[in-house]
């Protein structure tokens, strides 16, 4: 099912939040299975089941890395929850000194505070760029092109989880 779609919102990587919480709010209220609590069994499920899919697609559509996931699944390319094996070796290298820059900060706040920023701008700058690989229509080759924005959607599967181990450390140390 095409999220973007059902929302009625363009299947872009950048998309207006607000008009996606409105889109939420409104469809929530049609499906909401306590409109359907006097209706028969069969409209029931059906309205329990269209709920969660609402939920679902919300909570895809609400983040970046999902929604870029989900963008690349309706060209035909699932990547969620895969385990493959990155081939960059400038970003295996790169995560190998973010390691260890953080084995270094792992105990100083002020460190790990901008460790944390340093992350969250690569992030931000990897987004604009996977938004811009997904505007491309000038590539020469569909399968090609696809696949260089599944490896920066894996990238960036990276980043975020590593920027996590980066805020517990910062949760930690605030204890």
């Amino acid at each position: 099912m095409n999220y973007f779609q059902l929302f009625n919102l363009p299947a872009t990587l950048e998309i207006d939040k607000q008009q996606l919480s409105h889109a939420y709010q409104t469809l929530q209220k049609l499906t909401h299975p306590d409109k359907f609590a006097s209706g028969t069994e069969q409209e029931k499920r059906l309205a329990l089941q269209k709920n969660a899919q609402l939920n679902d697609a919300y909570s895809v559509l609400k983040h970046p890395l999902s929604r870029a996931q989900h963008l690349l699944a309706l060209r035909g390319i699932e990547i969620n929850g895969e385990q493959q094996t990155m081939q960059d070796t400038s970003f295996l290298m790169q995560q190998m000194e973010w390691r260890e820059e953080l084995d270094e900060a792992r105990e100083d706040e002020d460190a790990l505070e901008n460790f944390s920023d340093e992350l969250v701008a690569d992030i931000n700058s990897r987004l604009k760029h996977l938004s811009a690989l997904f505007l491309d229509s000038d590539q020469a080759s569909i399968a090609e092109h696809n696949q260089e924005i599944a490896h920066e959607i894996r990238k960036l599967t990276f980043i975020y989880k590593f920027q996590s181990q980066v805020e517990q450390y910062l949760e930690q140390l605030e204890e």
